[in-house]
């Protein structure tokens, strides 16, 4: 007994220090964080909550990972995309509401993803994979079908504000609002329906793209167990617990680590769209690492469940909520990209487009996009403010 509790404790000391961490910031955090405190101190105070979250992220992963093998599909594939994307869309209301309403944070940190993830994640992983096993296989139909989808919601939700004519600069109508939301959660809808249900063949390995027999859920390799303790340890009713008391506490860092975050950009003079990186970095870095792993792993199609997939329920649910939350609460919120940040984002997808549309990846694919992170992340800090 006391051998399991050991290993129970050490399996989840990351739910105990985020929960402390969360209780000392409850009590002590309206004082830690006045802003007359000294740079090093809130500085300090910033890296500690960045930490924890993330700590706290890779927690709340890997239970609805759990949940995700113990319930099958299309329930598994539900838990674990709402449990990551939570994360976002909560940290990204929470910079919106505190302090100074940053009405860019929303837009910058979808940028921040795409570019992220379609470039720097998928250049990394192409690269890794190609490096070391030369030529990787992918299931062009599934690359296809998360594309199809992002380029259509990228387009109407980051682009197509700046040229409507209801409303003056790069905002939508509340009306538009309602539409785009809607339109996003529909589309969203259907692709999990292709993708748990319909054609679960388009996301399987590309050697069994003829659907000859079933895939494995949503972001799993074929070559990984579907069922078992390895993944599932505890029973199903625990591993729910165990993620919604992981997801209650990073709320709460969420929102301490809000007040820091638009404090610490203004008074640097950092550029706006530096929040969205960090935002963006932070819930990013859990699927990010998984997905890395599982190229180098010579698992190539798993990876690509898991970029584009996030990539795709980033814009897929966070423009959704974002409007209703700017439509209740009656904040504005600026979508459209600048001139410079929507080349960039065409320039990703076309690349992206070209990337998933052979069978084969190999080294040169993860130099061009790591290329065009490269030019992404400059861009962020060689820029006149908008």
């Amino acid at each position: 007994m006391a051998k399991s509790l050991k290993s129970w404790w050490r399996a989840e000391a990351a739910l105990a220090g985020v929960a402390g961490t969360a209780a000392l910031f409850l009590i002590f955090g309206n004082r830690w964080l006045a802003t007359d405190g000294g740079n090093g101190w809130l500085g300090f105070c910033f890296a500690w909550l960045f930490v924890m979250i993330l700590w706290g992220a890779v927690t709340v992963v890997r239970h609805a990972d759990a949940l995700a093998t113990r319930l099958g599909e299309p329930v598994g594939t539900l838990v674990l995309t709402l449990a990551a994307i939570s994360i976002e869309v909560f940290t990204v209301v929470s910079v919106m509401r505190a302090g100074n309403e940053n009405s860019l944070l929303a837009r910058d940190t979808m940028y921040a993803v795409l570019m992220i993830v379609l470039n720097g994640l998928v250049g990394v992983a192409l690269l890794l994979g190609g490096l070391r096993h030369h030529e990787q296989e992918v299931n062009v139909s599934g690359g296809r079908s998360y594309l199809s989808v992002l380029l259509t919601l990228a387009v109407l939700g980051l682009i197509l504000p700046n040229y409507t004519q209801r409303t003056p600069g790069p905002m939508i109508s509340n009306f538009q609002a309602v539409m785009l939301a809607a339109g996003a959660l529909l589309l969203y809808g259907i692709f999990l329906w292709i993708q748990t249900v319909r054609h679960r063949e388009y996301f399987s390995s590309a050697g069994r793209a003829d659907g000859s027999s079933a895939s494995p859920p949503a972001g799993k390799s074929e070559s990984e167990p579907t069922h078992g303790h390895a993944h599932a340890p505890y029973r199903t009713w625990v591993h729910g617990a165990l993620l919604v008391g992981s997801l209650l506490p990073v709320f709460l860092l969420c929102k301490q680590l809000a007040v820091l975050l638009n404090f610490g950009i203004a008074k640097a003079h950092a550029p706006d769209a530096l929040g969205g990186f960090l935002v963006a970095l932070l819930v990013l870095t859990p699927e990010g690492l998984g997905a890395v792993r599982a190229a180098w792993n010579n698992s190539m199609q798993r990876a690509v469940n898991i970029l584009l997939g996030t990539a795709l329920s980033t814009i897929g649910l966070t423009i959704p909520a974002v409007l209703c939350v700017s439509l209740i609460a009656g904040q504005p919120v600026l979508l459209g990209l600048n001139p410079r940040e929507t080349v960039m984002l065409v320039l990703t997808l076309l690349v992206s487009l070209l990337t998933f549309s052979s069978r084969r990846t190999n080294i040169l694919n993860g130099a061009v996009h790591l290329v065009i992170f490269a030019a992404y992340v400059v861009l962020i800090f060689d820029q006149a403010p908008d």
